[in-house]
């Protein structure tokens, strides 16, 4: 007697478990985006190409076929910003963070000195108060020389009376971010790459738009000051939380960066 199902194992439901995860992952990172629409544009490609070949039209099935063939190709052009999120996000949030995988390549380095906390905190609290604009980046794992190299290099300690020097309106380095590697403020006026996700709210203005930017090329954490209201906000893994206190503030730079050695 014939099967009257397809047999199914434990195996077959973790490989559909584990493609369902991959797949939401990344319609995360891509909504709101421009290649969402592509996405949906090539899925229904995809599916009409199974169609025709169910339905055993040999022209049409040849053609979509070719245009499938090279349809990798073309995914990893379309979607190569996106792609490096993702394995961003795989590589510095999930991987390296539980399971220790930096230290294989960190092997005998001098470690950086820590993130001074507190006196990023006195500046938040000082530039909020007083609704004087800001933007600082602080690096984990990424390199961040070719977003330093856009500003100022001062390679000076980090203290919250700088940081409101930097930042005063009338200041000539005022305009741009800020980059922070340990305990030192790297680079001042630098140029962020800005965001292209199109369900920012609208009240988010440039700095916020080049802080989420930021937070899709690499792993830092971007605080930004709104100078229209004074709110803080904080940007990781492009995505941004916004009008957070300063307890919050503070829990997550104790959380993220009280044993942190980044590196430049």
């Amino acid at each position: 007697m014939a099967l009257l199902f397809i047999p199914f194992t434990f195996l077959d439901f973790l490989d559909i478990l584990l493609v369902a995860v991959l797949l939401y992952q990344f319609y995360n990172l891509i909504k709101g985006s421009a290649a969402v629409n592509i996405f949906i544009g090539i899925f229904s490609i995809y599916m009409v190409w199974l169609l025709v070949k169910a339905l055993n039209m040999q022209l049409l099935s040849s053609i979509l076929g070719q245009v499938i063939g090279v349809g990798i190709i073309a995914l990893i052009i379309v979607f190569q910003q996106e792609i490096r999120r993702f394995l961003l996000l795989m590589g510095t949030r999930y991987m390296s963070k539980r399971f220790g995988l930096e230290n294989l390549f960190t092997v005998g380095d001098k470690p950086q000195p820590k993130v001074r906390i507190k006196s990023i905190m006195r500046a938040c609290i000082s530039l909020s108060r007083n609704k004087t604009g800001g933007l600082m980046v602080i690096g984990r794992n990424s390199a961040l020389e070719l977003y330093a190299e856009t500003g100022d290099i001062i390679n000076a300690n980090t203290s919250s009376r700088l940081i409101e020097t930097i930042f005063y309106k009338g200041s000539p380095m005022h305009d741009g971010a800020i980059i922070i590697i340990g305990d030192k403020i790297f680079a001042s006026r630098c140029i962020l790459p800005v965001s292209q996700n199109l369900e920012l709210p609208a009240q988010f203005g440039m700095r916020h738009r080049a802080a989420l930017g930021m937070s899709e090329s690499n792993d830092s954490l971007v605080i930004i000051i709104s100078e229209e209201t004074g709110n803080i906000s904080f940007a990781e893994y492009g995505k941004i939380t916004s009008r957070i206190s300063i307890k919050e503030l503070s829990d997550k730079l104790e959380s993220e960066f009280s044993g942190v050695n980044p590196t430049l």
